[in-house]
């Protein structure tokens, strides 16, 4: 057991630049989002109104959607309609990418400057130049810049969308549902391997060494084993156990996260900003007069927001043990994990176990 712990921990260090530059895009990722919270923290920007945040029947339709997103992109790719697939992925990540980028327009208001003109022509403009960039030029280094981004855009909006309670059930329900798909029907590796092949922004990649270049990399190096043909019953296959050995394992030159492993942690970081009590002294944003309304953060809900963001990054090095060893892993259980644990235990700390868990209803 000795052995086996010190070798695990030798993989890690081997890695730990590739590593480590992921937990760096973990942490920039949802930064961003904190930063530009209060930018959206009005009703008119809430998915489903202000009577939603606490409707449990919309985390639901949320979870039902992103299944259905993933049998449609599966079933397209098995079809050989990439092309398909990729426009629909490069519009949502264009109109995420939009409303990360929307807030920083705003910023020469702090100036004196009159931002109104300055919200068409340079945030349109902006994120038309970062989408053709990513079609023509797809190196990690654009992928990363674009994911980080559009990251930031969707935690936002799905983080003001909803109050902690239902967030942390939507993490909870997500990552049995990740568990499955990895290590059960397995159809998530084949759709990490879609998304690899297509060079699109909805993973994160942390290259080991120099050189590396994801314009290069293959897109089917998650699953170690092909799928089986189409119409053919497992009954009929005789011998399944030598058609699943490799011949030889497929050497993987970077790291690679899928974004939403950073997304369902950052959402709860999002609202803790925004639900919980406004207690301690108002943090100071850059957005604090644009809108008529309240946009502000307090010191109790930052530091809670701190606290769940900690304890995601505690989950994220307990992930990279596994994934040190050269195996996919589905990374929202032990990412959501540990930034609820982290929510509760800075939460019972800054505003106590009682102003938690808020009451929640089915619609």
């Amino acid at each position: 057991m000795s052995d086996e712990s010190e070798s695990v921990i030798e993989m890690m260090l081997d890695q730990w630049n590739s590593m480590a530059g992921m937990a760096g895009m973990f942490i920039v990722t949802i930064g961003i989002g904190m930063f530009i919270q209060p930018y959206f923290d009005i009703p008119a920007a809430r998915a489903f109104g202000e009577e939603g945040t606490t409707k449990s029947g919309f985390i639901l339709f949320e979870l039902l959607m992103i299944g259905v997103f993933t049998i449609a992109i599966i079933w397209l790719a098995r079809k050989g309609l990439e092309y398909i697939i990729k426009g629909i992925v490069m519009f949502a990540l264009g109109l995420s990418l939009f409303y990360a980028i929307l807030p920083f327009s705003t910023i020469p208001y702090l100036i004196g400057i009159d931002p109104a003109a300055l919200l068409t022509w340079l945030s349109i403009p902006i994120t038309i130049m970062a989408m053709y960039t990513l079609h023509r030029y797809p190196e990690w280094w654009v992928v990363n810049s674009v994911g980080v981004m559009v990251g930031a855009g969707v935690i936002v909006m799905i983080g003001i969308s909803f109050v902690p309670t239902l967030v942390m059930i939507f993490m909870i329900l997500a990552a049995i549902y990740d568990y499955w798909a990895v290590h059960k029907s397995k159809h998530m590796l084949e759709l990490a391997d879609t998304m690899i092949g297509l060079k699109l922004p909805v993973l994160l990649v942390a290259p080991k060494q120099k050189g590396y270049s994801f314009l290069e990399q293959e897109g089917d190096i998650m699953r170690d084993a092909p799928p089986l043909p189409e119409g053919v019953m497992e009954a009929e296959i005789v011998d399944r156990e030598e058609r699943l050995k490799p011949k030889k394992k497929k050497h993987r030159d970077a790291l690679f996260m899928g974004l939403g492993d950073v997304i369902f942690p950052g959402m709860l970081v999002i609202s803790a900003l925004t639900f919980l009590p406004e207690w301690g002294g108002a943090v100071w944003n850059p957005f604090g007069n644009i809108h008529s309304v309240h946009t502000e953060f307090y010191l109790a809900q930052l530091f809670v927001a701190i606290g769940t963001l900690i304890g995601g990054l505690v989950g994220y090095l307990l992930l990279m043990t596994f994934v040190a060893q050269g195996n996919p892993q589905p990374g929202l259980p032990l990412l959501n994990g540990g930034a609820i644990l982290g929510y509760v235990i800075s939460g019972i700390y800054a505003v106590g176990p009682a102003e938690l868990f808020q009451a929640i209803s089915f619609l």
